[in-house]
């Protein structure tokens, strides 16, 4: 009687090592799960819409009210853009290492919020807002520059500690030791990127208009209030979120691995992998950490926990000499990761995209809406990436999910590297999309004698598809990365694994960047307009985009062979 009553009480709480908002172990029927996730999906939902209600016309008011050039405009966005995902790593370390997911969003949404604030006041104060001419030539003193850029890169810090914590901690409220909530861990990322894309939904269409037409402190000023509802909205859920404690430096303990594998590369490791050293508690040596079982790969490093007569002095571990199975297993995890990592630059390469050669494509289209005199902006098209995303969330979700799980027997129905090779697959399609609209564009181009015509006879519609598609291949790729980096990262390093994948984001741009000059470079020898030349008409665009369609091929091939290598982390459940 007394040990089924003991049962019960141990099912009342968590087995992860979450605990309440008292730092208590978090009551599973009082805590976490769905009751949590609104404030959390909610908090996104403000944040990204303050985001990009921020991004998506940045450049404009730089060139226009800060009377900068394209050039400078143009580096100054990407500037920004990047430090907004190079700050991720801060952000991830801090959380991860020594404040834990809640403090580093609350800390560094308050910051995000004092930017907004800053931002809004240059652009709508008096001496604050520069000062424009009758021409509108806007001409800014240091001063203005200074408090609107300063404003500007608080919130690049600002989203350094929300981006790569928020969806891990959402994804914390989900016990892994409980399969019914495990289950539904998978179908938070989904709504998770749903959310952000209802935020990037309204900042792309209706912001972008209030910029343009009412004016740009309104433009800035909702964005702002949009983050103060953000922050609102994640203090409301403390007392029902569920915290994994913070288990001190990743760095550390990887380095600690490290000199202990190489100080002993002589040793042998025991074929009895259970002769390697971990503690006897049935709790991890590394808070917030679940236990790891061995895995054979990587084995070298398994010399980290070969014990030796040196090891201990007194009774106590070195740990620059000794170090657990588990610690050594995150570092293995870490290194696995890394080529599925790697693979994410090119698709994110072809996602950028969206942002720069789609947009080129279609100003050389005809931007009417049907026989009416209003023009669509070219850059308004990626409303059609949006609204594919936030279709195909909830048919994966409702529909693909149900119906693959009845031949897979997997509760998500793919797995997570499965998941991640259909959208490369699909950008795959995206890429071959745009290219062939380029080149029956080129072809009416041809045809005509349409060389010096701004716009051709071609409705910009005709791009719909691309964006669709790669709104469909971010569903599959995007929220699968989400959730691999989420679960086979170390349970103590969540949010340093998000936030490598969020780099990736940067480096796919910086790719894309790369092969622009390389191309425009080789191309335009001996007098060539090359393909990607200031009027597309003389150019070969499509050429581009079928380099990136071989390179995502490439990518794939690539992927599919790290992936039939990788084997997924094992945790050890403790036994009550």
């Amino acid at each position: 009687m007394s040990l089924s009553l003991t049962g019960m009480a141990e099912d009342i709480y968590t087995k992860d090592g979450t605990t309440d908002y008292r730092n208590q172990p978090a009551m599973k029927n009082k805590t976490g799960t769905w009751k949590a996730c609104p404030y959390i999906l909610g908090n996104e939902c403000c944040e990204r819409l303050a985001y990009y209600g921020i991004n998506t016309n940045l450049v404009n008011y730089l060139k226009f009210q800060m009377n900068q050039r394209n050039v400078e405009a143009v580096n100054n966005v990407t500037n920004w853009s990047g430090t907004c995902y190079v700050t991720p790593l801060l952000g991830a370390f801090l959380a991860d290492a020594y404040l834990g997911r809640y403090s580093t969003i609350a800390a560094f949404s308050i910051i995000y919020v004092f930017g907004m604030t800053l931002l809004t006041l240059s652009a709508s104060v008096q001496g604050l807002k520069p000062l424009c001419d009758k021409n509108n030539v806007c001409n800014p003193t240091q001063i203005q520059a200074g408090v609107f850029f300063t404003g500007l890169y608080l919130i690049a810090l600002g989203t350094g500690g929300i981006k790569p914590c928020v969806s891990s901690f959402g994804a914390d409220q989900f016990d892994d030791t409980d399969e019914a909530e495990k289950k539904n861990k998978g179908s938070f990322f989904n709504w998770f990127y749903f959310s952000i894309n209802i935020g990037a939904l309204v900042a792309s269409s209706v912001l972008v208009w209030i910029q343009t037409n009412v004016g740009w402190g309104w433009g800035f000023g909702i964005p702002a209030v949009a983050m103060a509802l953000a922050v609102v909205s994640f203090f409301s859920g403390t007392r029902l979120y569920r915290n994994l404690r913070p288990g001190g430096s990743p760095l550390t303990r990887i380095c600690q691995v490290v000199v202990a594998s190489f100080r002993k590369y002589k040793e042998q490791v025991p074929r009895d992998k259970s002769l390697l050293f971990e503690t006897a508690d049935e709790e991890s040596a590394v808070k917030g950490s679940r236990k790891l079982d061995h895995t054979e790969q990587l084995s070298f490093l398994d010399k980290a926990a070969v014990e030796t007569q040196s090891d201990r002095i007194k009774g106590s571990v070195m740990e620059w000499r000794l170090c657990t199975v588990t610690q050594v297993e995150e570092l293995k995890s870490l290194i696995k990761l890394l080529p599925i990592w790697a693979t994410g630059i090119i698709f994110s390469a072809v996602y950028s995209q969206m942002g720069t050669l789609f947009v080129l494509q279609g100003n050389t289209m005809d931007l009417h809406l049907g026989n009416s005199s209003f023009e669509i902006p070219s850059a308004s098209l990626s409303l059609f990436d949006t609204i594919s995303v936030i279709f195909w969330v909830p048919v994966y979700d409702g529909v693909i999910v149900p119906f693959v799980r009845k031949f897979t027997d997997h509760k998500n129905g793919f797995t997570q590297l499965q998941r991640i090779g259909i959208g490369f697959v699909i950008s795959v399609f995206a890429m071959l999309a745009a290219g062939t609209l380029e080149l029956v564009r080129l072809n009416e181009v041809k045809r005509h004698n349409y060389y010096d015509l701004k716009h051709i006879p071609m409705s910009i519609f005709w791009q719909v598809p691309q964006y669709f598609i790669i709104g469909c291949a971010e569903v599959f790729t995007f929220i699968g990365q989400l959730e691999f980096f989420y679960e086979q990262a170390p349970d103590a390093m969540r949010s340093l694994c998000s936030a490598l994948a969020l780099i990736t984001t940067a480096l796919g741009n910086y790719l894309s960047t790369f092969l622009v000059n390389i191309v425009t470079d080789v191309s335009t020898r001996n007098g060539k307009a090359g393909w990607i030349p200031d009027n597309l008409n003389y150019g070969r665009l499509d050429y581009f985009f079928w380099l990136l369609a071989v390179l995502s091929v490439l990518n794939l091939g690539f992927y599919l062979m790290v992936a039939r290598w990788y084997t997924y982390k094992r945790a050890v459940v403790p036994s009550h």
